[in-house]
């Protein structure tokens, strides 16, 4: 796996926010009852959270807009068919459609009345695309 930090530090149009102690990292894991896959965790340790052109990902924000744990809760009622181990890495506004990733760190997209679809193995796979 490409290291995360180098692939966000060399992109353009990249705004961040803040690092992110790990105390804070395990009391999102906790609200959210899952664990962070690896790439996710190092972004929101290193990040908070981060905006790259006009893509918005989530992270620990006091933003709920880009906050991981607001927007995966209020996505999850939305999305009944989303296992519980999956929290929204990103909100398209577009046609509803949400991007989430799974602990073990595979990238999933959700419309509604369909089925989950995976889109990527990673975080970092997902960013550079």
């Amino acid at each position: 796996m490409k290291d995360i930090i180098e692939i966000i530090n060399s992109m353009e149009d990249v705004i961040h926010g803040k690092k992110v102690k790990e105390s804070e990292v395990a009391n999102a894991e906790a609200e959210l009852g899952i664990k962070f896959s690896d790439d996710y965790r190092c972004y929101v340790k290193s990040f908070g959270c981060m905006t790259i052109g006009s893509r918005e990902f989530t992270g620990i924000s006091k933003l709920t807009n880009y906050d991981v744990v607001s927007i995966t809760i209020s996505q999850r009622q939305y999305n009944t068919e989303v296992p519980a181990d999956w929290y929204v890495i990103e909100q398209l506004n577009i046609d509803e459609i949400v991007i989430w990733q799974s602990e073990k760190g595979e990238i999933y997209q959700t419309s509604p009345n369909t089925k989950p679809k995976k889109i990527c193995d990673s975080f970092v796979e997902y960013i550079i695309q």
